[in-house]
């Protein structure tokens, strides 16, 4: 399969690197001869992962506009980027919009929208250089299709995939392509946990009964693909569920 040519090795910046389909999407692509910055907020994790599979760690808060200007800094420093995966979000509550909580809302949406166009403005001037860059935005199903206790999540996803399709459309004369992957169901280590306020047992719930949901892996698998193909390739919009998962509103949990 061909890779990007704009570098040899092709390289990326992977966020939300620390955890989850972040640090999958860093293993996979390093293990495939890509050159990878990795960032996120916990260093330390960083740099387990860094020296596990030679990526370069780069711990930053992408929704703030200083640590920003520093990965764009060191990025460029180390010899740039033609592929930026856009992974770092999450979602924070499960509560009826009658009952959400400000600052849930407040940071999915500084997180999941702000943070990304923070990232791929600052970045956009270097892939467009490049001739063949690439965005590839996760985003999620919970863009498609709303429910109930989802609003404040619902609202971030469908926000960020609304800004990742107006994207396609302006950077398309720039040749740098744009990719969305909508996951459903995936089970990682922290997503479920985090919106649940660390409550493991709530969080474990959630899979309960479900034969095989999606893994980490399986969503790496995807990005490292979308962004491997040959350039003049766009897979515009991959959604991707678990067999157990028909949609949304059907999962099919075998319980003893």
């Amino acid at each position: 399969m061909e890779t990007p040519a704009s570098t040899t090795p092709p390289s990326a910046l992977v966020t939300g690197a620390s955890t989850g389909i972040g640090e999958a999407t860093v293993r996979l692509l390093a293990s495939r001869g890509w050159t990878v910055f990795a960032a996120a907020r916990r260093a330390e994790r960083l740099e387990s992962l860094a020296a596990e599979t030679g990526c370069r760690p780069v711990p930053a808060d992408i929704s703030e506009d200083d640590d920003v200007a520093r990965l764009l800094d060191a990025v460029a420093s180390g010899g740039g980027i033609d592929t930026l995966v856009n992974i770092a979000g999450g979602a924070r509550g499960v509560e009826a919009v009658g009952s959400a909580v400000t600052e849930d809302w407040e940071w999915m949406y500084r997180v999941n929208v702000l943070g990304t166009m923070k990232l791929t403005r600052a970045f956009l001037p270097m892939l467009r250089a490049t001739g063949r860059g690439t965005i590839l935005n996760l985003t999620s199903t919970a863009a498609l299709v709303s429910y109930e206790g989802g609003g404040g999540y619902n609202a971030a996803k469908a926000a960020e995939r609304a800004m990742t399709a107006a994207l396609r459309l302006e950077e398309a004369e720039h040749n740098v392509r744009v990719v969305e992957v909508l996951p459903g169901m995936v089970h990682t280590e922290e997503f479920s946990l985090q919106r649940l306020g660390g409550d493991r047992e709530r969080a474990e719930k959630i899979y309960e009964g479900v034969e095989k949901p999606l893994t980490a892996e399986d969503i790496a698998d995807i990005i490292a693909y979308a962004v491997s193909v040959p350039h003049h390739v766009n897979l515009d919009e991959i959604v991707v569920r678990p067999v157990a998962q028909a949609a949304a509103h059907k999962v099919i949990r075998r319980l003893p």
